[in-house]
């Protein structure tokens, strides 16, 4: 009986590994990945949300994490007028939490000292149209994005809360390329047969002289 390839399932593990690596799959926190496009949840506002590197990679735009430290443009662009009438203010602070991208607001609210934590804020004000913030990381690491809205009608405030990174963006596809190598080198051992020559053999008799 001809030997069957083992690519199958391997394939198949290979294909969950490229739909869960960074480069597929959306972005953390309050920030999503919508038809190619970064947009930010700010309670029931929507923002198109955008980071720049201008000194470093000019018109690229970055969805969160960003691949160096320098002067980084923050830029969301109003999904929902509302947006425009009420108060925003910006906040980066160190992470903290140790949670990396899955802090969540009721991480940060536990911060014993936000203001220790915070190296970047930009106090409330109506901007209408675009919002934008600048600042200048000095260092990689890891951090998180708050952007609050509010009060707007009923005195309602609203939080977005969106973990990132300075100086990494993941390893990109390259877990998938060597996963790729090794299943492509486990069939080549398999069909040659490999495995069954190294496999133990059991339940052989061994037939000892005079016993």
């Amino acid at each position: 009986m001809p030997r069957r390839p083992i690519t199958t399932a391997l394939v198949s593990c290979a294909l969950l590994a490229l739909s869960l690596s960074p480069q597929s799959s959306g972005a953390h926190g309050s920030v999503a990945l919508e038809d190619d496009l970064c947009a930010i949840q700010i309670g029931y506002f929507k923002a198109h949300f955008k980071i720049y590197l201008p000194r470093t990679r000019q018109h690229r735009d970055f969805c969160e994490d960003i691949p160096e430290a320098g002067e980084s443009v923050f830029v969301m662009e109003y999904m929902h007028s509302g947006l425009g009438e009420i108060p925003l203010d910006f906040r980066i602070i160190r992470d903290v939490t140790g949670l990396g991208r899955f802090a969540r607001w009721r991480d940060v609210q536990g911060i014993e000292d936000l203001d220790a934590a915070t190296v970047f804020y930009q106090p409330p004000a109506v901007v209408p149209g675009v919002y934008t913030a600048l600042y200048r990381f000095d260092e990689a690491g890891d951090y998180i994005g708050i952007v609050t809205a509010g009060p707007g009608a009923g005195d309602r405030i609203y939080t977005a809360v969106f973990p990132f990174e300075v100086g990494f963006t993941g390893f990109g596809y390259w877990p998938v390329f060597v996963l790729l190598a090794v299943i492509i080198q486990l069939n080549y051992f398999y069909m040659r047969g490999w495995f069954r020559r190294r496999r133990p053999e059991s339940g052989r008799l061994t037939v000892v002289p005079g016993a």
